[in-house]
C-alpha cells in the first residue's frame, strides 16, 4: 500500500485511553500476516473510515479497528495475533483467586 493519508499510531492514544487503564502507546502487538513486532504506536493508522483503521507498517495488513459510537465502542484485534501491554511496577500482580 502506498497511500500516504495515514497517521501514525501514537494517535491511538487518546481512543484507546478511553477504554483501558493503562497506557497503551508502549504496547506492543505482532501483526498476524507477515509476524512483524512492534508497537501500537508504529501502526499506520487511517482515521477516514468509519472508525479507525491500523495497519502493520511493514506488510499494511489490517491489525487493529476501533469503532465508536455514542454508547458502544468496539475493539477488533483480529489481525494482531497478541497484545503485549507494559504494567506499572506500582500494580502488582493479581495472584489466584
Amino acid at each position: 500500500m502506498t497511500d500516504t493519508s495515514y497517521l501514525d499510531g501514537n494517535m491511538l492514544d487518546g481512543p484507546l485511553r478511553e477504554l483501558f487503564a493503562v497506557d497503551l502507546s508502549t504496547a506492543a502487538g505482532r501483526c498476524e500476516h507477515c509476524r512483524t513486532l512492534g508497537p501500537l504506536a508504529g501502526l499506520r493508522v487511517y482515521p477516514h473510515a468509519p472508525g479507525l483503521v491500523g495497519r502493520c507498517p511493514n506488510c499494511a495488513e489490517v491489525m487493529l479497528r476501533l469503532v465508536r459510537s455514542p454508547g458502544h465502542a468496539w475493539l477488533d484485534l483480529r489481525g494482531a495475533t497478541f497484545l503485549r501491554v507494559p504494567m506499572p511496577p506500582e500494580q502488582p500482580y493479581p495472584g489466584p483467586l
